[in-house]
């Protein structure tokens, strides 16, 4: 499928659907979908969020469940969620025989042992104008169109900086790095607005079937993994309008861009794009200035990865036992 042509039939807008639609939808082809949240002190917006899904995603019934995994809050994150009444978990104490990592990918294949659904949504929980189309915008092409498999939403991304907003100056790592990375050795992605989009949606059985990075590099990994695996055409985007955040400091970016550059790098290698001729560093120098001085901070930062769960002999048991 030629770029131009994924572009006109699988980018759409979230006022395409509505959520009564989506419920009959969803009846009629008898799927369950779980809604997931990935947390680590977010006390200052999960409230508004979940307040927001209750009213009128969940009770509406286009959600089956709504999940939260934690990742150790150390602020009143989980107290709020059960004050909410959802349910939360701790990703640490989630089939513990599979051992445990830190990373904003953990949460994502932690959850799929726990997560019902045939179709699973993630979204970010640090958003602060959160609205119920980040939801049921992704939930859209996956009932209306059973050739799509996996959907990555796309919005504005404002700035903050000194007190004010700049518009479509936020995303920098995607901007910087990422985009420009994945043009180059995927042109077919070079339409895709947000590769790292914290909001995303698929079904279960491709979820299940590619690895997972532990670390930031968990969306672009995903996003090459489906592509290699399922072709550009299962693959859509949908406008889910703007999205506030809390904007990270440029230290903390900086790091985020080695975890995803040692992501990409091993899917290139993997799917014989570029050939690595020595073992990759994993210790970063961070440097910053302060006090009039240059401070340099050597740290290790690995992305590990994930197997696919299919080939995991305690999500298989976990499943079968579900079945039977």
């Amino acid at each position: 499928m030629k770029i131009s042509e994924w572009y006109l039939n699988n980018t759409f807008d979230h006022k395409q659907f509505q959520v009564r639609d989506l419920l009959k939808l969803k009846k009629e082809k008898n799927l369950k979908i779980s809604l997931c949240f990935p947390t680590l002190n977010e006390g200052k917006t999960i409230g508004n969020i979940l307040g927001i899904i209750k009213k009128e995603i969940y009770e509406q019934g286009p959600v089956d469940e709504v999940v939260i995994i934690d990742s150790d809050s150390m602020d009143r994150t989980v107290d709020i969620v059960k004050e909410k009444g959802f349910e939360v978990f701790e990703h640490s104490r989630i089939f513990p025989v599979v051992g445990s990592h830190r990373g904003k990918g953990e949460a994502p294949w932690k959850s799929l042992f726990v997560l019902k659904g045939d179709i699973v949504v993630w979204c970010d929980s640090d958003i602060k104008n959160f609205h119920s189309c980040f939801i049921y915008g992704l939930l859209g092409p996956l009932l209306l169109r059973d050739d799509i498999s996996f959907v990555k939403g796309f919005y504005q991304r404002p700035l903050k900086m000194n007190g004010s907003y700049m518009k479509g100056e936020g995303g920098r790592v995607a901007e910087l790095l990422v985009r420009p990375l994945l043009n180059y050795h995927y042109p077919q992605f070079g339409k895709i607005f947000q590769p790292l989009s914290g909001e995303y949606a698929g079904r279960r059985e491709v979820f299940e079937s590619i690895p997972f990075f532990t670390g930031y590099g968990v969306e672009s990994g995903m996003l090459i993994d489906v592509y290699e695996k399922f072709g550009l055409e299962s693959i859509a985007q949908v406008n889910i309008k703007g999205r506030v955040h809390r904007n990270q400091p440029l230290s903390a970016l900086s790091r985020m861009a080695f975890g995803i550059l040692q992501a990409i790098s091993k899917k290139l290698e993997f799917y014989g794009k570029v050939k690595i001729m020595s073992r990759p560093n994993k210790t970063y120098n961070q440097i910053d200035y302060i006090n009039k001085e240059y401070i340099m901070a050597p740290m290790l930062l690995e992305e590990f990865e994930r197997p696919p769960l299919i080939d995991t002999k305690e999500y298989r048991d976990l499943r079968r036992n579900l079945c039977n």
